[in-house]
């Protein structure tokens, strides 16, 4: 960027999350220290400093604590330690160090709303019978009689939502409330003691120096006082929302106050972040000033290559944080989610399109998150039916797997293209594809015009802006769709965001480019599927 356009200055942003860029870390696929095929601690310590020099501002990590691993580390049957799987506990203080002595903000899954049921607390209540405070710790009600459980609640994973506590028993006729898979029993949140449980989690894990928490599933932790039946015929799908039973009710509230004042008691305050898979303006309500500081843009997240669909989310979005306040948090990807580059089209022209969407997404007002090999351009991979082992394939048909396949890390094809770091592998936990190596890092750190270097530029020249107030926490963005689907966000007077959505080059507004996903027309026109910022002359 050249001088003349922006004089550097030394402010910066109230709280570093206002600008913060997060990269999501799956442990499972993204190193393995020990060679079993399944990424770990080791792993993540070794390859950390590729994290920090990404110019990221922290990582959040999906669960690495004590688990049977039924869903990926989202059973969690012990919230305060570490699985063997991934290491020990000292290698994760090693972690926490290493990451803040590199200037990385560390943040962690806490699963409130559910946990495995090898916890012991529900060994417990399955062992002290029906009627019993151990069961109250849980949703456990008695069934309708025979076979009928106690509501028509159906799991997010495909099935009923309901298991039965004691199958050979004749005097247990109690049912146990999963909204996930029936090794994820519901935690029963009108029990105080479970709140009281939580906020011992918390401080653990604050106490530790962790800056912040991922908290999963965030809006469905109260289910409607009585479990009453569900006025829609699937009972439980598309994320919980078709479901009012289930999830956003009121009094899950107070415990995000109760956490928010938690965590604004440690120096610095520690970050709470929802997974809150809403529409726009109630999600909002869950960053309201007392609450969490973000919650992930879930409606932005689901987009496909459609103007009319960003720029109607976009203004959604925008009308919610001006009605409670906190910007959006941005992300295209995740571990749940296709990859943007099978989303977009796939082939050439997908991978055009998430490079395009992640520069408009990295320009957009408020923080951003970006999921691992995301910054590589990683398409979807049709993980082998023999292969998957997503709970959601085996249950209700839906495999997650294709996003969560090991980095490549290396060209060649020896210990899973550099995945494991040891002398000798066993195969990974998911095969990687033929021509995996072609995504390779150690192949983009060499190529200028790479995905990697692309995000690597738009990250310092992010930094460059908020550090000289050209971007800053008060940006809204205002949404509008120009002759030849050109997408435009105004962030402010001074800077819009373009995308070119359309078939044909387009002409941009008056300004100075700053930053192109790919190089602009001869004339200056923006090419299809491709994105600029855009600084006001």
């Amino acid at each position: 960027m050249s001088p003349d356009l922006v004089e550097e200055t030394a402010l910066a942003p109230a709280a570093w999350w206002e600008s913060a860029v997060i990269y999501q870390v799956y442990p499972r696929s993204f190193a393995d220290g020990d060679g079993d095929g399944v990424g770990d601690l080791a792993g993540l310590i070794a390859r950390l400093p590729y994290i920090a020099a990404l110019g990221v501002d922290g990582i959040w990590m999906t669960p690495f604590q004590p688990s049977p691993q039924v869903d990926q580390g989202y059973d969690v049957s012990d919230y305060c330690g570490v699985d063997p799987l991934f290491g020990t506990m000292e290698q994760f203080d090693e972690l926490l160090e290493l990451a803040h002595s590199l200037g990385l903000r560390v943040l962690l899954d806490v699963v409130p709303n559910h946990c495995s049921s090898a916890h012991p607390l529900f060994q417990a209540a399955l062992a002290a019978g029906p009627g019993s405070p151990e069961r109250d710790m849980f949703h456990f009600v008695e069934g309708a009689g025979g076979d009928v459980p106690p509501n028509n609640w159906q799991s997010v994973f495909g099935g009923r939502a309901w298991s039965r506590a004691d199958l050979e028993s004749e005097t247990d006729t109690d049912w146990y409330l999963h909204l996930f898979s029936p090794e994820q029993p519901d935690w029963n949140w009108r029990n105080p003691a479970v709140g009281e449980y939580f906020d011992g989690v918390l401080r653990f894990w604050f106490d530790k120096g962790v800056d912040g928490l991922r908290i999963d599933v965030a809006h469905a932790l109260f289910k409607a006082d009585g479990l009453p039946d569900s006025p829609s015929a699937g009972g439980v799908v598309d994320g919980l929302r078709s479901n009012p039973q289930v999830s956003d009710q009121e009094e899950v509230h107070e415990v995000y106050r109760r956490w928010r004042t938690l965590a604004d008691k440690y120096e610095p305050h520690r970050l709470l972040v929802g997974e809150v898979n809403l529409e726009p303006a109630r999600a909002a309500r869950y960053t309201r000033a007392d609450e969490m500081q973000q919650a992930f843009a879930f409606a932005f997240v689901k987009l496909g290559w459609d103007p009319e669909a960003w720029a109607a989310v976009g203004n959604e979005l925008e009308a919610a944080r001006q009605l409670h306040g906190a910007t959006p948090t941005w992300a295209l990807e995740n571990h749940d989610i296709v990859r943007s580059v099978t989303r977009f089209g796939g082939g050439e022209v997908g991978a055009l399109r998430a490079r395009a969407a992640l520069v408009a997404l990295l320009g957009l007002p408020g923080p951003a998150y970006l999921y691992q090999g995301q910054e590589l351009g990683l398409p979807e991979v049709d993980v082998p039916l023999e292969s998957r082992v997503d709970p959601m394939w085996a249950r209700g048909g839906v495999c997650r797997d294709g996003a969560r396949v090991p980095l490549p890390w290396t060209e060649g094809e020896a210990l899973s293209h550099g995945f494991s770091l040891a002398e000798a592998a066993a195969q990974p936990w998911l095969p990687v594809p033929a021509g995996w190596g072609t995504h390779a890092i150690e192949l983009q750190q060499q190529d200028p015009e790479s995905s990697l270097a692309l995000v690597t530029k738009a990250l310092e020249l992010r930094r460059l802006l908020w550090k000289t107030e050209v971007f800053g926490p008060n940006d809204g963005g205002t949404w509008r769709i120009e002759a030849g689907n050109l997408l435009i966000c105004e962030r402010s007077a001074d800077f819009f965001v373009a995308v070119a959505m359309g078939t044909e080059p387009v002409r941009l507004p008056a300004g100075s480019v700053l930053l192109s996903a790919a190089p602009l027309a001869e004339d200056g026109w923006l090419q299809p599927n491709n994105a600029a910022w855009v600084l006001r002359d």
